[in-house]
């Protein structure tokens, strides 16, 4: 677990021997807020690698790759990431019953997206990947896991081949 905080340096400095027995990593970002901030540019960032890599296991299907053996080559490149790690063979699977729920994801995008409009900060991905989540959550999928994200391009693949 990482822990992104904000508040005074005293305050922080009275906390992080305790942080350090359970984070991974852990940081005072500034003031009160910042902290929520900096998980809101986590959030944008996680849902635009799960929306890439939607996109490319998707790709790898329709065009007749093995996928499994795709990601097993590029995930040691330049496209590996903690996501491909992760969760690219469960997505693969169809399997989508751990982590956090796209619902928790859609309040968290929501909120980026309103600080960034009140900011004046241009999220096109992430209002691209929340239109996702949200036909994930019409079709009652809100309690899965964001790698269902694959699913809203996934979705008629039968019908159209």
């Amino acid at each position: 677990m990482t822990i992104m905080l904000g508040g005074d340096e005293a305050s922080y400095r009275r906390v992080a021997p305790i942080l350090e027995h359970y984070a991974k990593k852990h940081l005072r970002l500034g003031p009160v807020g910042h902290g929520q901030l900096a998980k809101m540019v986590n959030q944008i960032c996680i849902a635009g690698l799960v929306q890439a890599l939607s996109e490319g296991l998707n790709f790898a299907d329709r065009v007749g790759l093995d996928a499994h053996s795709v990601v097993d080559v590029i995930s040691q490149g330049a496209a590996g990431s903690w996501q491909m790690d992760n969760r690219a063979r469960t997505m693969i699977e169809g399997r989508f019953d751990f982590g956090f729920a796209v619902d928790w994801m859609r309040k968290d995008l929501a909120m980026a997206i309103e600080e960034a409009e009140r900011v004046g900060a241009q999220l096109p991905i992430t209002r691209l990947v929340d239109d996702g989540y949200e036909e994930i959550q019409s079709r009652g999928g809100g309690r899965l896991d964001t790698s269902s994200l694959i699913l809203a391009l996934t979705r008629g693949r039968d019908e159209s081949g």
